[in-house]
């Protein structure tokens, strides 16, 4: 008899949450859902609650008096709450921005299996997520990625012993922008940035795919996913996105993970780990018919920002809390219009040099650097005069 696992799910609504619950449904004797989470889509919510009937359910924005509909009654509790409930064994954070940090940090304490979805939980707080999983790892606490470079590396590292890894390969497919010169890039508009040629992800994750910042994130992530440095970490544009990333060992051999481009795959593999089970809702990779697969170096110069997410990674004095911020507040703007493709990243420049180093181990520190990155960006924009005006020489710190 199979056991049945408890899912909390954080972030049901967005295209992670969403396709894990396409996993779910395909899985229904083995993944049950606990508990469901979102922002403020409620009308979406209220489908999912009727159709999982979860025992407890939070909305971080919901209209004024919302509960739960009546025929799908669920308890009312936040984020953290949900994350440790006894009924949950693994809780997927699908959330976007910080708001999954405090339900990571208390999973992972409270020895739960964490499904990790969320970029800028890792990029701003890593160090604390890593003391949370070594303080609930006596109880079971397990930290599984779920993007799937991530999964592609931890499946290649099953069964190899830390010291025999000599460097980790992610696979970018370059975004939607990958064949423009610069002058075009210059002239790209939201609505192209949002359609990638390979993914279907959200807003903000699409954006930074087509700047690549998406996949400096990606390699500070791996740095503390994996407890590999910065400098064993390489990126190499991969187009068909077939092969979703690679590990080489001191030998000198290579694995590398391949399947399909749907996510389904990789938070599958998250969800029922260590067991592989059958994916009823993906087409079986087929070789023959893929026929080549290519890969070239980044073009660093076309694309600063990926450069400049490796750079304030390296760094490691919180200057990849004060990035993600600041690229948080950029991309919002750039998709309302207020800032060009380009500016996204002669912003990040600007706000990398004037950030003033803290110290990566205490968290105050780093959350109030991605909260300064944030501000800067937005004073940056709301200052009168051509956009890129000023912006290269501002100096002004994390206390101003």
């Amino acid at each position: 008899m199979v056991d049945v696992t408890g899912l909390a799910i954080l972030g049901s609504t967005g295209s992670i949450g969403r396709q894990a619950l396409d996993v779910v449904r395909a899985l229904p004797d083995e993944l049950r859902v606990s508990a469901l989470a979102c922002g403020s889509n409620v009308d979406e919510l209220q489908a999912q609650l009727v159709e999982h009937r979860p025992a407890a359910v939070w909305a971080d924005a919901p209209p004024p008096g919302w509960s739960p509909p009546q025929h799908a009654p669920a308890e009312l509790a936040p984020l953290e709450e949900l994350a440790v409930r006894d009924d949950v064994d693994v809780v997927l954070v699908a959330t976007t921005g910080l708001a999954g940090l405090a339900p990571t940090l208390a999973a992972l304490r409270a020895g739960k299996k964490v499904a990790i979805a969320n970029k800028e939980v890792l990029v701003v707080a890593g160090a604390e997520v890593r003391r949370a999983l070594a303080e609930g790892a006596p109880a079971g606490a397990e930290l599984r990625p779920v993007d799937s470079e991530h999964s592609a590396i931890w499946q290649c590292l099953w069964g190899e012993r830390p010291e025999a890894v000599a460097q980790l390969t992610l696979t970018a497919s370059g975004g939607a922008f990958r064949d423009l010169d610069a002058d075009d890039l210059a002239r790209v508009t939201p609505e192209q940035a949002l359609a990638h040629p390979t993914w279907s992800m959200g807003r903000k994750v699409t954006v930074d795919s087509a700047t690549l910042f998406n996949k400096g994130l990606e390699a500070i992530e791996a740095r503390w996913l994996f407890d590999v440095p910065l400098s064993r970490i390489e990126i190499v544009q991969h187009r068909e996105s077939v092969v979703h990333s690679l590990v080489r060992f001191v030998d000198g051999s290579v694995k590398a993970q391949l399947g399909e481009p749907d996510m389904r795959l990789p938070i599958q593999c998250a969800l029922t780990y260590p067991e592989r089970r059958p994916a009823r809702h993906v087409a079986p990779l087929d070789l023959a018919s893929t026929g080549r697969l290519h890969f070239e170096p980044v073009d660093h110069e076309r694309f600063p920002a990926l450069a400049l997410a490796l750079e304030a990674g390296r760094r490691e004095d919180g200057s990849a809390a004060a990035l993600s911020g600041a690229d948080e507040a950029a991309v919002a703007h750039f998709l309302a219009g207020r800032l060009g493709f380009t500016e996204i990243a002669t912003l990040l420049g600007s706000a990398l040099d004037a950030h003033e180093p803290v110290d990566e181990e205490d968290i105050d520190a780093v959350l109030a650097a991605e909260a300064w990155g944030r501000g800067f960006v937005d004073r940056a924009v709301a200052r009168p005069g051509p956009a890129a005006e000023g912006r290269g020489g501002l100096s002004e710190g994390p206390g101003a």
